[in-house]
């Protein structure tokens, strides 16, 4: 029988790589707030190049990330960590001995290029039994929007404090301080093996691009992260400049904003997954992000309207933020979650990317107005999509260890599989030595499933330890 929880070495595993994520997230978000008003210090500063700046990262991240996860299986996963927070902390270095626009664009650029996100989520699930993995996907994942949150407020607070070149030596800093974590608390498996739950695999590309319930969702966290990108062209500029906020007191804004949004959205996700009401509440979200970003538009010269406008903007934007991966995983053939997740995050990164130069091309011809108009337009389209979406299968997924099968006895577990209660769709990879499967998590039998199970003290037949648990450090 399992062991009902993770190990020590699994939980060390997912809460030290989710440090790595969100200190690396801290330091390129919390430029976002606080960039907009730099202009005026920076020589050849225009609307558009600060857009750009701000999203240049989007594009090289989007570029390489992929590639990056897969040269991690040819040469380790801590190599191409260590080498994207290397290029993360030059690139935050460039921009903050950069007086000219040019020169932080290059800076951000260069940021984006330490992609490390497909790495780390293949080093986790080196790190993770696959009964557990999905719990260490979720820590990892729920650092990333706690760290995002938090650089919205630490941004504008450290601005007031050191300035923007002092933000990015910070940044700089909290790269050295992720190597540190990987170097000191992060496990090194014993061995690196290939995870098409957590990687992608490009000859299901074409199956995951021509899925079109999957490319709403891509489509919609591209606009979602467009929008973000977007309005952070024009809000800091309309507190400051139309509100009447001292740029120094805007984390006083973000820190209420972030903190009503998140417990906001609690019920909301509750009522998603248990009341089986996801495409609802998603769709809802949709139409509340259209209505906050068009009353920016009318409400710049009020501090209380921007406020309770970035309210409702975040709330919608926490819950989308929560509910887009999940619709991914629920959508996903079972054998396709890591290449469906991949596409997925590579869509987020080109819309922040087209979110910068968009909100700085518009800001620069028409002003703040038209960046919410344009943003208010685009979340129209994507709700239209969305309101056509299939509703959600409510399936969660759940990977069997199965050992070493071969083909005839992989078809067998497949059909016996199939059998148990609860299981929807199982997909047997005999070279993976997994079953995949999709399950109804409130009908299914774990129990059952666990039968079909090698021994995680001896999962090869031969004596040796589970993987996982004979990493070191």
């Amino acid at each position: 029988m399992k062991n009902s929880g993770m190990t020590p070495t699994e939980r060390r595993a997912a809460f030290s790589l989710a440090g790595i994520f969100s200190t690396r997230m801290l330091g390129l978000f919390m430029i976002l707030p606080v960039f907009a008003l730099y202009t005026e210090h920076l020589e050849g500063a225009t609307p558009f190049l600060v857009g750009l700046a701000i999203g240049i990262y989007g594009l090289t991240q989007a570029v390489l990330q992929i590639p990056f996860g897969m040269l991690s299986d040819h040469i380790g996963r801590k190599p191409v960590i260590y080498g994207g927070l290397v290029v993360f902390a030059i690139g935050s270095v460039v921009a903050a001995t950069s007086d000219s626009i040019h020169g932080i664009i290059l800076g951000r650029a260069i940021q984006g290029g330490g992609a490390i996100a497909a790495a780390v989520m293949a080093l986790a699930a080196d790190l993770t039994r696959e009964e557990h993995r999905l719990k260490a996907m979720a820590i990892i994942g729920m650092s990333m929007g706690v760290s995002f949150s938090i650089s919205l407020v630490l941004g504008p607070l450290f601005d007031s404090w050191f300035g923007v070149h002092g933000l990015f030596w910070m940044t700089a800093v909290l790269a050295l301080a992720a190597m540190g974590i990987l170097a000191v608390a992060v496990p090194t498996p014993a061995v690196s093996r290939f995870h098409r739950d957590a990687e992608t695999v490009p000859s299901q590309f074409k199956n995951v691009l021509g899925n079109s319930q999957l490319l709403r969702l891509d489509f919609g966290i591209f606009v979602l992260h467009l929008i973000l990108t977007a309005i952070f062209v024009a809000v800091p500029l309309d507190l400051q400049n139309k509100a009447g906020l001292a740029s120094e007191h805007h984390w006083m804004v973000y820190l209420f904003v972030m903190v009503i949004a998140f417990i906001g959205m609690v019920p909301f996700i509750i009522i998603a997954e248990k009341k089986r009401k996801m495409k609802q509440i998603f769709v809802g979200a949709i139409a509340l992000l259209i209505v906050e970003v068009f009353s920016m538009s009318m409400v710049s010269s009020s501090l209380v309207g921007m406020v309770a406008a970035l309210l409702g903007f975040f709330l919608a934007f926490n819950l989308l933020e929560a509910s887009l991966p999940s619709l991914v995983a629920k959508i996903a053939p079972a054998d396709m979650k890591g290449t469906a997740m991949g596409v997925y995050t590579s869509s987020q990164f080109l819309g922040a990317f087209a979110g910068g130069i968009t909100g700085g091309f518009i800001y620069q011809q028409i002003g703040a107005e038209g960046v919410f108009i344009f943003c208010g337009l685009m979340a129209s389209i994507w709700v239209i999509l969305a309101s056509t979406m299939q509703p959600p299968r409510y399936l969660g997924s759940y990977m069997i260890n199965i050992g070493k099968v071969d083909e005839a006895r992989s078809q067998e577990l497949s059909a016996d599989l199939a059998k148990v209660a609860g299981v929807v769709e199982v997909v047997v990879i005999a070279e993976d030595e997994i079953a995949y499967l999709k399950v109804d998590n409130q009908v299914v039998d774990e129990a059952e499933l666990e039968k079909f199970s090698v021994s995680t003290d001896d999962d090869d037949g031969d004596g040796s330890p589970h993987q996982p648990a004979d990493a070191t450090v």
